[in-house]
């Protein structure tokens, strides 16, 4: 989410950090009361290199807009509003999450709040032919808040995410939304969180498929101790789904806990991501967060694997609400919005090394001016570079999004 709220750091040099990375403001937010500010989710490519995200407030009506970022021939980027998101009681409010692309350019994401039952949206974001953008509301939700993670497309065209509320129990659905051959979008809930310690409650994260069509997501509660689970569902006949809990998180000081983040898959069927508290470091009591690896065992079921476990050193990043990204080599980056020296996050790498041992290295830290808060996912650029967002920070105080070489 993302909005305009400052200038480009343009012609700035970059500036040395940790591990031999250097980090580039591509555009800082400020609040002008036309453009966006704080973008906590991170940025999206499409094919011709330009930057997509929102910006959870700001923009005319104060509850967030939609942007664009375009590489200028000499260098720098220019920001453009593609839509600013209306509290009219049928556009949503505060997109929290991270915008996906379709094959036409198309842009979708979620809302938690707004809509008719301000119970959150589903949204498309268009192209005209002669410029500019529409959007249109896909769905509405009723019990709020409804969706905090983002949709995914199947190859049909069919959306699935999850809402954090909604379904049987009010404790979180997984759901599709399937485009009618008239026009409009039939929702399905194709599972509803139950509190009934086997299964896990409000999920925070959106969800993703493995290559049979199965999907696999996050709850950040719930479970057989209490702080969350990763599940899969799997389709059946007769349009049915099956979930099936792979891992619950454990309150034993070791396990990570309450996972807020999307997964993701190697190549291998094993899936990474992040849970915001748990693991070894000492935290306030709650842990400093880990990044985890799910296996496959050859006779059934999952082993999980606790390859980082954050520390409150002051070095080292703490409460992850990101996700994790892969290399073209298969090194995992990701991001905290805490902990680092200045207490203002940072930017990890993780290295695999002999023995099924990772090595983090700390790329960037943020110091409040360069970026504060950065909670969102990275992506990576065929050359290896990184970019991602914070929420606050930067020369206006509201928000960069950042490259990072290295």
């Amino acid at each position: 989410m993302e909005s305009d709220r400052g200038d480009f750091c343009c012609g700035c040099a970059p500036r040395k950090r940790q591990g031999d990375a250097r980090e580039k403001i591509l555009h800082s937010f400020r609040p002008n009361g036309r453009g966006g500010q704080n973008p906590e989710p991170g940025v999206v490519f499409d094919t011709a290199g330009n930057l997509y995200g929102t910006t959870i407030v700001g923009g005319a009506y104060g509850v967030g807009t939609a942007f664009e970022l375009t590489p200028k021939a000499g260098g720098g980027w220019t920001e453009r509003v593609l839509h600013t998101f209306k509290s009219n009681g049928r556009d949503g409010n505060y997109p929290s999450a991270s915008l996906i692309i379709d094959a036409a350019g198309n842009l979708y994401g979620t809302t938690p709040r707004g809509g008719i039952h301000n119970g959150g949206t589903v949204f498309e974001l268009m192209p005209k032919a002669g410029g500019g953008w529409v959007e249109k509301v896909l769905h509405t939700f009723g019990n709020g808040p409804g969706p905090v993670g983002g949709v995914i497309l199947d190859a049909a065209g069919n959306l699935y995410g999850t809402t954090q509320h909604g379904g049987a129990y009010d404790l979180g659905s997984v759901f599709e939304l399937t485009p009618k051959a008239g026009g409009g979008w039939t929702e399905k809930t194709l599972h509803s969180f139950n509190p009934n310690r086997g299964d896990g409650i409000l999920p925070s994260a959106g969800l993703v498929f493995d290559t049979a069509g199965n999907l696999y997501g996050t709850t950040s509660d719930g479970g057989a101790y209490g702080v969350g689970t990763v599940f899969e569902l799997t389709p059946s006949a007769g349009g049915r789904w099956t979930e099936k809990v792979l891992h619950h998180f454990k309150n034993d000081g070791k396990d990570g806990q309450n996972p807020f983040a999307s997964l993701i898959f190697d190549v291998a069927g094993n899936l990474y991501s992040t849970t915001n508290y748990g693991g070894t470091g000492a935290c306030f009591n709650v842990g400093c967060g880990t990044v985890f690896e799910l296996t496959p065992k050859a006779r059934g079921g999952w082993a999980e694997k606790v390859l980082h476990s954050f520390t409150s050193m002051g070095k080292d990043g703490q409460w992850p609400d990101g996700g994790v990204v892969f290399d073209a080599i298969g090194n995992l980056y990701g991001t905290t919005p805490d902990g680092g020296p200045f207490g203002y996050g940072v930017v990890f790498k993780l290295t695999s090394t002999t023995g099924g041992k990772w090595k983090e290295t700390v790329l960037q830290t943020f110091n409040g001016k360069n970026g504060q808060y950065a909670n969102g996912s990275l992506i990576v650029d065929s050359s290896g570079n990184l970019y991602g967002t914070t929420a606050y920070g930067g020369p206006q105080g509201y928000g960069v999004v950042f490259e990072i070489t290295h």
